[in-house]
């Protein structure tokens, strides 16, 4: 990936050739299996991004938050999914959530009978997917509990349209992945037949919409029960999916660029980047808070706020140069940085506002 010799550092670069195949690809994936395409847009929180997502056949995006659904509905997206249990109250979210359902088509998570009660008052007859866990135990309900959860909310006059859930435990480690997929799949075939039962009943539509979602069970295939996949790291990659997502150095759309302003000892090196812009998230079964592409030996062993220090270095650098980082977490780093810089064969073409970071 090449990236300009005059940026400002530290800058977070994505290249946009990179980034159109990383669309393209899970688009024709989505397509083949038969299964809607709902990316994550938590991992970019960029109108131009979400364009583009859309322009592949995105039937829509699935967002963490209520301010991020504001933002791409106001942008003309046909729906938003705000995937997890949203807690509809206090009276100026009830409002926020009757104005977002004015603009798109909406769905949103519920686990609990009185999650439901509050968006049913807030928002009668939005609908919902039931979240159920699949082995991560964050949130959502067993298998088991999907039904009688779907009768509450279709009493409560809420429109019932399946179940999802997330394998987050898929980010364990390597190992884990495919483990993950398989729970994925499970809890959704489990969902599904409950739900099943309730066609003709108050679900919506022929079928119950089964969502699942990320990129590492994404990567290792796309199968029924699945009826939707919502991935989001995919559209950059990461230096975490190059070993869960088995993804190729060249895949990766996004690195930082920083440069070399101390060579204090032999192997060693500081970089004008830290925490504020890398953030600490660091997978134990990764060591060092990056990928140093010009030394890939060495460890990014230290973060500070606003510097990094790198040991283990056999890779001769100096002060000045210009390097660029593979972070671990791509998330994380977009939420932490107002603009991406889009490059194309090195040179600047575009500036693209994280226009929804918190």
């Amino acid at each position: 990936m090449l990236i300009p010799d005059d940026l400002e550092t530290p800058a977070v670069v994505v290249d946009a050739d990179r980034l159109e195949r990383n669309l393209a690809r899970m688009a024709a994936a989505a397509a083949a299996a038969g299964v809607a395409l709902r990316p994550h847009a938590k991992t970019h929180k960029c109108l131009a991004i979400a364009r583009r997502q859309l322009s592949y056949g995105a039937q829509g995006l699935t967002v963490a938050t209520l301010a991020e659904a504001e933002l791409f509905a106001a942008d003309g997206c046909p729906s938003v999914f705000i995937a997890y249990p949203l807690w509809a109250g206090p009276d100026t979210r009830r409002v926020r959530l009757a104005r977002l359902r004015e603009r798109t088509s909406l769905r949103v998570g519920v686990d609990s009978a009185a999650a439901a009660a509050q968006l049913a008052d807030a928002v009668p007859g939005v609908q919902v997917l039931i979240e159920v866990d699949s082995g991560q135990h964050r949130s959502g309900v067993a298998p088991e509990e999907v039904g009688p959860l779907a009768i509450a909310c279709l009493r409560l006059g809420l429109d019932v349209a399946g179940a999802f859930t997330h394998p987050g435990h898929a980010y364990g480690s390597p190992a884990d992945v495919p483990r993950a997929a398989e729970d994925e799949r499970a809890a959704l075939t489990a969902a599904g037949a409950a739900l099943s039962g309730l066609i003709g009943k108050g679900l919506t539509g022929n079928q119950p919409v089964l969502s699942g979602g990320s990129s590492p069970t994404a990567a290792a295939g796309l199968a029924a029960p699945l009826t939707e996949v919502r991935p989001g790291t995919y559209v950059f990659g990461d230096r975490q999916q190059l070993q869960l997502s088995n993804l190729a150095e060249d895949d990766i759309a996004l690195v930082v660029a920083t440069r070399v302003v101390s060579v204090p000892r032999p192997g060693e090196a500081v970089l004008d980047v830290g925490s504020k812009t890398l953030s600490n998230d660091r997978p134990a079964w990764l060591p060092g808070h990056g990928l140093l592409l010009e030394a890939p030996e060495a460890t990014i062993a230290t973060l500070n706020e606003e510097h990094a220090v790198v040991r283990g270095l056999t890779t001769w650098l100096s002060v000045g140069d210009l390097v660029r980082v593979i972070p671990n977490h791509v998330c994380t780093v977009v939420n932490l940085t107002s603009e991406l810089v889009v490059a194309t064969e090195g040179a600047v073409t575009d500036r693209w506002p994280v226009s929804a970071r918190h």
